[in-house]
C-alpha cells in the first residue's frame, strides 16, 4: 500500500496482521481480549535497552536473500561465503575449458549472483544447501509464527535513494514514499514487509508508531522489539555451535556438503582425512584453507557478531590462548621454532622416504620427535646453503639397531617454508609457513584462461612455409605444454611412463614399484611419483615444492618429459634414494 511522503499517523489505513501474509499464520494466542503486556513477558534488565532503527534493521536484513530480498528460502552458501536462496540461483550451463578435476558434480556452472562478492564462476556441485543456516531460518520463521497479534502496529517508511545518500533535497517530490503499516512492532513489522516483498536488501527505514490501546507502560513498542530479539536470538544460538569443539562458532567456513565449522577445527580435522566430520564426504580443500580460495561464511559471521559479540571476543581469545602455547617446539625455551629439521635430501609429500639415522644429533632428534607428534622436516643442502622449502615427514616406523644407529620409514606429510632457524643440540630448528595449493575451483579457473588462450591463437608454423601441422593432443614444445587440458598433461604423463616400462627401464624396476607403488591415477599424486623416481637432478625436482597448482607440476613433469625424449644431458643425472 502505497502512499506519498505527507502521510500523517492518524490517516493510517488499517494494519496488515501476520495472518494475511503467506507464511506467518495468525499466532494461537491473537484476539481481541489480547493486551500488549500479555505478548511476552520481558524481564525488567532487558526492557531498559533500547533497539535502535539502524539495530533493527540490519537484524531483519540478516534473514533477507540478497539476490531477491524476500526472507532466505532454502539458504545455500557458495564458495565465495556469500548465501542465497536456493532458487535464486542461476540456471546452471556447462563449463567450458575445465578437465580437471573430471568430476560430474563440477561439470556443470553459473556466474556468482551476489551482488559485490566476487562473480565468478561457481561449480554446481560446490553449492548444497547449508545445513547450519537451514534450520536457523526454520527456526526463526517458528518463532515469527507462534507470536500473538496484539494491538500495537508499527508504519514502516523506505527511504529512497537520495535519503539513503543524505542528500535528501536531491529527491523528486513527485516521486512516492514506500510505506506499510503492519502489525507489531517494528522488529516484527520490518519483516513483515520483507516477507510481502515491498523492503529491498539494501533499502533503510524509518518507523512511526501507531497503538490502538493505551498503556501504562511508556515503551510498549521497544518491549515488544525485544521480545522478538530474544525469541529469535533464543531459536538460533542452539545452531551456533561447531560440531567439532561444541563451542561457538569462530571464523565459521561451510563445506561443499553444506556443513559448516570453526576454520581452526576443520583444519585439524583435514590434518587426517579429507572427509566432513558429519557426512563423510570427501573434501576437496587443502588443510590450511587460507581466506582467499575458502572464505568465511560471511552470513554465519554477521549473525554471531550481531548477536553475541561478547561471546565472540571470549572465543576469540579462548583460540589464541589454546595456538599460542603450540606454536613453538617446547624444548626451545622461547617457543619460536616450531620443526626440527633434517638436512639430507629431497622428499615428497605422499611419497615414502627411507632413512639411515647415526649422527647423534639426529639420533636425539629422532627421539624427540618419537615423543612428540612423531614429525620432522626434511630439506636439501646445495653448494653448502640450506635451502628453504622442504617436506614435512612423518615416521611410519623405526628399526633400533644394537649400536645405536636405527633405520627409519617416513612418509610425506606437507611442504613447508623456512622462515628463520637455529641450532639446537647439535641440529637446526626452525619457524615455518606451511605451503599449500590453490582451492579446486581456482585450479579450474586458471586451466580455462590457458587452454582459452590456445583457440584465440593461430598455431605458428614451425619451418615458416605451408600450413601449421595439425595440434594432437599431447605437446611438443615448451610453449603447447602451456595450452594443453590438465586432463591430457596427466595423460602424456601416463603415456610416457608405459613407454619408458615396455624398455624396461632402470627406474622402472620392480624394486622402485614395490617402494613407491604403481603409477598413480590421481593427477595430484602423479608428479610427486614421477619425481621420486625419474632421474632427474635435484635441483630441478626441489621446483615442484615451490608450486601451488596441480597443472603447474604436470607443466613442469611434461617439460621433463620433452627433454628426457631429445636426450639431453641434465635429463640423466643421478638421482640416489635413501634407503
Amino acid at each position: 500500500m502505497a502512499s506519498t511522503s505527507s502521510y500523517q499517523p492518524d490517516e493510517a489505513p488499517s494494519p496488515i496482521t501476520s495472518s494475511e501474509l503467506p507464511g506467518l499464520p495468525k499466532g494461537s494466542g491473537s484476539g481481541s481480549g489480547s493486551t500488549p503486556n500479555a505478548i511476552i513477558d520481558v524481564p525488567i534488565d532487558e526492557r531498559q535497552e533500547q533497539l535502535s532503527p539502524e539495530k533493527v534493521r540490519e537484524v531483519v536484513r540478516l534473514w533477507q536473500c540478497p539476490v531477491c530480498s524476500f526472507p532466505l528460502q532454502e539458504p545455500i552458501t557458495l564458495p565465495c561465503g556469500g548465501t542465497v536462496c536456493r532458487d535464486c540461483l542461476p540456471h546452471p550451463y556447462t563449463r567450458a575449458n575445465i578437465t580437471y578435476p573430471a568430476e560430474a558434480n563440477r561439470r556443470q556452472g553459473f556466474r556468482c549472483p551476489c551482488r559485490g562478492f566476487c562473480y565468478k564462476e561457481h561449480a554446481l556441485g560446490d553449492c548444497n544447501p547449508d545445513v547450519t543456516l537451514s534450520k536457523t531460518v526454520e527456526g526463526v520463521k517458528a518463532e515469527l509464527q507462534a507470536l500473538p497479534n496484539g494491538p500495537a502496529t508499527t508504519h514502516v517508511i523506505v527511504k529512497d535513494e537520495w535519503e539513503q545518500a543524505g542528500v535528501p533535497s536531491l529527491r523528486d517530490p513527485e516521486t512516492e514514499t514506500r510505506s506499510r503499516v503492519l502489525q507489531g512492532g517494528r522488529l516484527f513489522a520490518t519483516y513483515l514487509m520483507a516477507l510481502e516483498g515491498s523492503l529491498s536488501y539494501d533499502a533503510e527505514v524509518v518507523y512511526r508508531t501507531h497503538d490502538s490501546i493505551v498503556d501504562d507502560d511508556p515503551a510498549p513498542k521497544s518491549h515488544d522489539d525485544h521480545a522478538v530479539l530474544l525469541k529469535i536470538k533464543e531459536a538460533t544460538r542452539s545452531e551456533m555451535d561447531c560440531h567439532v569443539c561444541y563451542a561457538l562458532f569462530f571464523d565459521p567456513v561451510t563445506t561443499p556438503c553444506g556443513h559448516t565449522f570453526c576454520r581452526s577445527c576443520l583444519q585439524r580435522v583435514l590434518d587426517h582425512a579429507h572427509y566432513c566430520p558429519v557426512c563423510r564426504r570427501a573434501l576437496s580443500i587443502e588443510p590450511m584453507i587460507y581466506r582467499e580460495s575458502c572464505p568465511t561464511n560471511k552470513l554465519i559471521g554477521k549473525i554471531i557478531t550481531c548477536f553475541w559479540a561478547d561471546q565472540l571476543e571470549e572465543r576469540r581469545r579462548a583460540v589464541m590462548a589454546e595456538v599460542l602455547p603450540h606454536n613453538g617446539l617446547s624444548i626451545t625455551g622461547d617457543g619460536d621454532y616450531d620443526t626440527a629439521i633434517f638436512v639430507c635430501t629431497l622428499a615428497f609429500p605422499s611419497m615414502p622416504t627411507f632413512l639411515h639415522i647415526f649422527e647423534p644429533c639426529y639420533r636425539l632428534m629422532l627421539r624427540r620427535a618419537l615423543e612428540g607428534d612423531r614429525t620432522f622436516g626434511m630439506v636439501l643442502s646445495h653448494a653448502g646453503n640450506l635451502l628453504e622449502l622442504g617436506t614435512m615427514l612423518r615416521i611410519v616406523s623405526v628399526e633400533f639397531f644394537p649400536d645405536g644407529r636405527s633405520l627409519i620409514e617416513t612418509v610425506g606429510v606437507s611442504r613447508f617454508r623456512i622462515v628463520r632457524r637455529a641450532l639446537l643440540d647439535g641440529y637446526i630448528v626452525a619457524k615455518t609457513e606451511r605451503i599449500t595449493d590453490i582451492s579446486m575451483a581456482e585450479e579450474e579457473e586458471q586451466e580455462a584462461r590457458e587452454i582459452s588462450r590456445r583457440v584465440s591463437q593461430p598455431p605458428a608454423t614451425p619451418d615458416g612455409s605451408g600450413a601449421p601441422p595439425e595440434r594432437g593432443r599431447f605437446p611438443r614444445t615448451r610453449v603447447e605444454i602451456e595450452t594443453t587440458s590438465t586432463t591430457d598433461l596427466m595423460d602424456f604423463g601416463v603415456d610416457f611412463v608405459n613407454r619408458m616400462r615396455a624398455h624396461s627401464v632402470q627406474w622402472l624396476a620392480s624394486r622402485m614399484l614395490t617402494i613407491y607403488g604403481e603409477c598413480p591415477a590421481d593427477p595430484a599424486l602423479f608428479p610427486w611419483w614421477l619425481a621420486s623416481i625419474l632421474p632427474v637432478t635435484d635441483l630441478e625436482k626441489y621446483r615442484l615444492l615451490s608450486t601451488i597448482r596441480v597443472r603447474e607440476r604436470l607443466k613442469i613433469c611434461a617439460a621433463w618429459i620433452l627433454e628426457w625424449q631429445r636426450g639431453s644431458s641434465w635429463s640423466f643425472a643421478t638421482s640416489c634414494c635413501m634407503m
